[in-house]
This record gives structure tokens, C-alpha cells and sequence, in this order.
């Protein structure tokens, strides 16, 4: 199993558009990420983590050429306003499934009814992604592109992310704590990863660097990558600061998990 990160950074991205700061000037390629996005290769195909801003160029930096399935894991906008770029695939190679919490299924409908509505029709000479929703049930696993996916969920702020348990991966992103149960669908992975915005001042809906260090410990996991960054921290003081074990992840980063 492979897990490449297409995106690592927040709503903003980074660089941030007007900002100054060390991390948006730095000229580390690591410094600039793109709004969340992953990709799990299996033998059985590769499921995209959600649809971000930037997905076109994601794949293209990444030589990433073929999806087989969508994981959604909320529907904040950096989280899914990248779905048109799906329909390259589609119009190849017919219908894709995508995997969602029942809760969050009418919102994505009501926002893309173009492509949900089967009375809207494309333009003439044009088309629509071809995307059929699939609800899964928290705890319950569900079989994607050949492996069991176990859905799990973090609080957000006022709202759920559903993150997953897949082999010996453990992937949750834009979450504040790991609940109980889902720490139990976690324990022991050998590759977790989390989201992280920043050292220091604690944020209402995210972790920050100290959260996600002690969230991972509380997993067991071999090794944790942070997602999810923002401007404030760059790659170099990350790799600095954080203790063995712990990883910044970069986009384009590849993770093989055996």
C-alpha cells in the first residue's frame, strides 16, 4: 500500500496570498502546500482523500493519472470544491463511487447539483462528473479498491470528520481529539496521520503541533505524519522541533506501507 500526500496545507494554503512571513517567502519546495488532499494506492486501485481546490495540478505534479474512488471526509470547502476535476476520469472510464457519512450527503448534493441532479444535463458538448455516493456506517468496515476501510470520527468544531482505519494505516485530518472509540479502531497502526496547524496557541477545532504529538502517542503509532499546516511553521523548524517518530509531510510525499 501506498500513501502519496497531493495537499498538506489549510483553507488558505500556503504561501498565503499577501504574506510576508518566513514560510510563505521560503524558497523550500516543502513550504508550499496545497489545500488537503491524499491518494491510497492498493493492489486493487488508488481512493482519493477527499476533492481540494487544487486536485488538477495535484495529480499532474504527482504523475497520478488514474483514481478509482473518493473518500470524503466533510464538506468544507477546502475539502471538496476541487470535484469537477474527477470528470476527466469518468468520461474515460464511466462511473466512480465515492464514500461519505449519510449527514454530510444531501449538503454535497444540494452544493453540485449539476452533477448529483439527473434531470441537469451538461451543456452541449460538454459533460458532467459521473459520481455515485455511497454512505458508509462509523465502525462498520467497507470494502474499497480491494482493502476494508474502518470509518472513524473526530469532532471539528461543530461538526464531524470522518477519518478511517485501513491495514496498518490510520489517516484523520481537521480534528481537535480522537475519541474513545475511535482511539480503539486506531490502536497500533505503524502510519498515522494527523492534522496540525501550529506550535503553541491551541485552536477551538484543530490540533495544534503539541496535541497531534500527544494524540499520537496515545495511538501507539510506529510513525505519524502532520498535515494540515499553515504558514506559521515551516518544514525546517518542524523537522527541528518534532520528536523521533513524528514527520511533517510535504505535498508529493510518498509513504510505502507494508
Amino acid at each position: 500500500m501506498k500513501l502519496t500526500f497531493l495537499g498538506t496545507g489549510t483553507s488558505f494554503g500556503v504561501p498565503v496570498v499577501g504574506c510576508d512571513c518566513a514560510a510563505c517567502t521560503s524558497t523550500d519546495p516543502r513550504d508550499r502546500r496545497t489545500r488537503h488532499g491524499a491518494v491510497i494506492e492498493t493492489l486493487g486501485g488508488r481512493l482519493l482523500v477527499d476533492t481540494p481546490t487544487e486536485l488538477r495540478l495535484q495529480l499532474l505534479a504527482t504523475g497520478i493519472d488514474v483514481i478509482d474512488a473518493i473518500w470524503f471526509t466533510h464538506v468544507h470547502a477546502d475539502h471538496i470544491h476541487g470535484i469537477d476535476d474527477v470528470r476527466v476520469f469518468t468520461a474515460r472510464r464511466g462511473d466512480m463511487s465515492a464514500h461519505i457519512a449519510s449527514e454530510y450527503r444531501p449538503m454535497l448534493e444540494q452544493r453540485f447539483k449539476y452533477i448529483f441532479d439527473d434531470s441537469v444535463a451538461p451543456p452541449r458538448g460538454s459533460s458532467k462528473p459521473r459520481v455515485q455516493l455511497n454512505e458508509f456506517e462509523v465502525g462498520t468496515p467497507v470494502e474499497i479498491v480491494g482493502e476494508n476501510f474502518i470509518p472513524l470520527t473526530v469532532p471539528h468544531g461543530d461538526c464531524t470528520v470522518y477519518g478511517f482505519r485501513v491495514g496498518r494505516l490510520g489517516y484523520i485530518t481537521d480534528g481537535k481529539l480522537i475519541p474513545k472509540e475511535s482511539l480503539e479502531i486506531l490502536k497500533g497502526v505503524d502510519v498515522l496521520v494527523l492534522n496540525a496547524l501550529w506550535f503553541g496557541r491551541p485552536h477551538p477545532s484543530h490540533f495544534n503541533v503539541e496535541e497531534a504529538i500527544e494524540a499520537s502517542r496515545e495511538v501507539g503509532a510506529g510513525v505519524t505524519y502532520l498535515t494540515h499546516l499553515t504558514h506559521r511553521v515551516t518544514h525546517a523548524e518542524l523537522e527541528e522541533r518534532l520528536p523521533d517518530g513524528v514527520y511533517p509531510a510535504y505535498d508529493g510525499l510518498t509513504v510505502e506501507i507494508t
